[in-house]
């Protein structure tokens, strides 16, 4: 009866692992980086628009943070616990800049992977 006591032990255990490897493995599998980031920015309003393409229908898996250089200085850091759409979505900062500057934006995923885009001001 010990024997068998120590088995069953062994399989639940076993069992639990395999279900924690399963759930962090398909939490991967539908993690990636941005699709794509697309930048606008109002000079006269010194706002700066990201539009952000992630697709993501669960919401665990989502862009938690957007980084924001100028001349390669961050600027800006914001972070969040979800994303305000499945798909594609905007974000407007107010970031001061002129002629000659070059901003930065990199978005990341909080399971994996990050996009970066650049935009020289004229």
């Amino acid at each position: 009866m010990i024997k068998m006591s120590e088995l069953s032990k062994f399989c639940i255990t076993l069992m639990m692992i395999l279900f924690a490897a399963f759930c962090i493995s398909t939490q991967q599998a539908y993690a990636h980086a941005p699709q794509n980031i697309e930048l606008a920015y109002d000079k006269n309003e010194q706002t700066l628009k990201v539009t952000i393409t992630h697709k993501s229908a669960f919401g665990f898996h989502y862009i938690n943070s957007v980084v924001i250089k100028k001349n390669g200085v961050v600027v800006s850091t914001s972070n969040y616990e979800n994303q305000p759409d499945p798909a594609t979505f905007n974000y407007t900062y107010n970031i001061a800049a002129g002629k000659g500057d070059t901003l930065e934006v990199t978005a990341i995923c909080n399971l994996s992977g990050s996009r970066s885009a650049t935009l020289a001001i004229e």
